[in-house]
């Protein structure tokens, strides 16, 4: 197997091929990030690393929306590609001492990392996952703006600003309101058209504190990647529990935050739902508090469950049973 780290930028793609991985002979190339910079990188690495892609290894980074077109282009080519979470190759990196931050580096890194760590392989998302992620992106973009529109005229109508600007501002929020609706009817048509992804929310909504919002969310998020365990879902979600200990400190328990901090906004405000209306949930913070735990640890241990839950009855495809007594 021959290992390469692509590191990716908006402007470019820094590509490093790790020729010999003991003595750390490498080989580089830069080429644009744009659909021919990728016919470009396919037909270097065909030339000079392996004409086989199956031989070929490519470790990149999760860099926003710059490396999906990318990833999908060299899946589709027949190379084995890794996304991974940069938060690991920060820490492989601390790991080998390396202190210097350049692009040409950072591929190095990303390649040995492929070399030694073996990441897990990446697999695209199913095209209906893929269009629900984007269409609710939107909605959450135009929910920021709607919301900014909101602040700006109660700033207007507290400094008597012009009526020209109030009337515009109404007009906007107006506009962006009606879009606003016009983009769920569209969410839910193309939820309701994929008999699987329409199964699955009605499972979901079985579950007390999860409405419209929270299963539209869980379910682009649980179709859109393999996981296997809920414990991997809540840690994509940054929901697993961090402890801080040393000698005799003892400190309490936080929330990784790893994963999208949009999706654990949502995830909040279902928690704080929960807790109102699920008794399994509602068992579990009487039993944290009982316990010594802070209020924040019981919501952060709500959260989890939610997302334990939710997964559970998506992967077992049946609805919510409470098991508390």
């Amino acid at each position: 197997m021959q290992y390469v780290g692509i590191d990716v930028s908006k402007a470019k793609l820094d590509c490093l091929w790790l020729r010999d991985p003991d003595n750390l002979k490498v080989k580089t190339k830069v080429h644009e990030n744009t659909k021919k910079g990728h016919e470009k990188l396919i037909a270097w690495l065909e030339k000079n690393v392996s004409d086989d892609p199956g031989d070929v290894s490519i470790t990149i980074e999760a860099t926003g929306i710059y490396h999906e077109t990318l990833a999908h282009t060299l899946f589709d080519a027949g190379f084995n590609v890794s996304v991974i979470n940069p938060a690991r190759s920060k820490d492989f990196a601390k790991g080998l001492g390396s202190t210097h931050k350049t692009d040409k580096r950072d591929s190095c890194i990303l390649a040995l990392f492929g070399c030694r760590m073996k990441p897990d392989l990446w697999q695209p998302e199913p095209p209906e996952a893929r269009e629900l992620k984007a269409l609710l992106a939107r909605l959450d973009a135009l929910e920021g703006d709607c919301q900014r529109e909101r602040n700006r005229l109660e700033k207007s109508e507290f400094s008597a600003s012009s009526e020209v600007v109030l009337e515009s501002l109404h007009n906007m929020i107006h506009e962006l309101e009606e879009e606003k609706k016009r983009l769920v009817k569209q969410i839910d048509d193309h939820i309701d058209k994929h008999p699987r992804l329409k199964k699955d929310r009605q499972l979901l909504e079985t579950i007390p504190g999860v409405a419209a919002v929270t299963s539209r969310i869980m379910l682009s998020v649980i179709h859109s990647r393999p996981f296997t365990k809920a414990s991997q879902l809540a840690a994509y979600l940054g929901l697993i529990p961090v402890k801080n200990e040393s000698g005799v400190f003892k400190g309490r328990s936080r929330l990784s935050k790893t994963g999208p901090a949009k999706i654990r906004n949502k995830l909040y405000m279902a928690a704080v739902a929960s807790l109102k209306w699920n008794k399994d949930i509602i068992a579990q913070q009487n039993r944290l508090l009982k316990n010594g735990k802070t209020k924040m640890e019981a919501l952060g241990a709500a959260m989890r469950k939610l997302v334990q839950i939710c997964f559970g009855v998506v992967k077992n495809q049946t609805e919510y049973c409470a098991q508390a007594a």
